[in-house]
């Protein structure tokens, strides 16, 4: 799958930074070490905001909010990054009546949607579930299309 493209979600991000989950972790670092080099992942504004409120205040041991601003350019610079647009907001509010999506939820699918990426590494969704042509794949169950393991 070759050219696809992956939206990843705020845990696969915070895991790599999270001691408390060591097997997340590992396989977090891998998976986005992978994304980088196949330049295949993509971020968007909503994903980079939650991460750097959860690593800096959700964390067993949170980083500084310094530290947190020095990931956050270093994913800008190295990441797609897809900001939210109103149509996205209303896209996602179309989700959660329609789907019954938690409303950051339904932003994480409606920005891969209208954003033309295929995927979606979460695991808030079912594995393997596609939902108007979005695929949500949780990569802590299955290696992901592509992925050399």
């Amino acid at each position: 799958m070759t050219g696809d493209r992956f939206l990843v979600d705020t845990k696969i991000l915070v895991y790599a930074y999270d001691r408390a989950e060591p097997t997340k972790q590992i396989r977090s670092r891998q998976i986005l070490n992978w994304l980088v080099t196949s330049g295949s992942g993509a971020l968007s504004t909503q994903v980079l905001a939650e991460f750097f409120s959860a690593v800096t205040r959700r964390l067993s041991e949170k980083m500084s909010p310094r530290e947190g601003y020095v990931r956050l350019q270093e994913y800008v610079r190295a990441w797609r990054v897809v900001s939210l647009t109103p149509e996205i907001i209303l896209e996602s509010a179309r989700g959660t009546v329609t789907h019954q999506f938690p409303f950051y939820d339904a932003q994480i699918w409606a920005t891969a949607k209208l954003s033309g990426i295929p995927a979606v590494l979460s695991e808030d969704f079912s594995h393997a579930s596609r939902i108007e042509g979005v695929l949500f794949l949780n990569p802590f169950v299955a290696a992901l299309p592509g992925e050399e393991v």
